[in-house]
């Protein structure tokens, strides 16, 4: 639960809100499933954060930037699904869905970087954590270079 918890807050960062905007306000798109997908990212390391299997799907806004590594238009977005893993035939797969996270670039969201952050349990309903330190802490740190954008093309097939 622990790893969850660090990974949904970790994860968040890539959909983060300010700490005026409850978490509850952000929604999460009823079509991302029809967004491009990445590939299936698999994370063995049970001391990550990013512990677990995760897809990425990026509108159609997003993409061009997503491609170039910049440039990202207002409106722009991301959705990450996390999973657990389970061991089959000695191979991790899928498990069940643990968490969903968005990022949203809107200039409102100054406190991150001009993007919102909200994560959402794997019902959809929205998860209360706190986008500064959960989420943009990390893409802060991480791809600060890359408009905060942790992920980058190359990697997303």
């Amino acid at each position: 639960m622990k790893r969850i918890s660090a990974l949904l807050a970790m994860i968040l960062l890539c959909t983060g809100l300010s700490h005026a905007a409850p978490a509850g306000k952000a929604t999460l798109p009823k079509d991302y499933e029809k967004w491009e997908k990445s590939g299936e990212k698999v994370v063995n390391d049970k001391k990550s954060l990013f512990y677990g299997i995760h897809y990425t799907y990026v509108d159609k806004k997003a993409m061009p930037a997503y491609k170039a590594g910049k440039g990202y238009p207002e409106g722009s977005r991301f959705v990450v699904v996390f999973y657990n893993i389970k061991e089959e035939g000695g191979k991790p797969v899928k498990g069940k869905k643990n968490m969903i996270v968005l990022m949203k670039r809107d200039k409102k969201f100054k406190e991150t970087g001009g993007w919102q952050f909200a994560g959402f349990g794997p019902d959809g309903k929205p998860s209360m954590i706190d986008p500064v330190k959960n989420c943009f802490e990390c893409h802060e740190k991480d791809a600060k270079d890359r408009e905060y954008v942790i992920s980058r093309y190359a990697d997303f097939k």
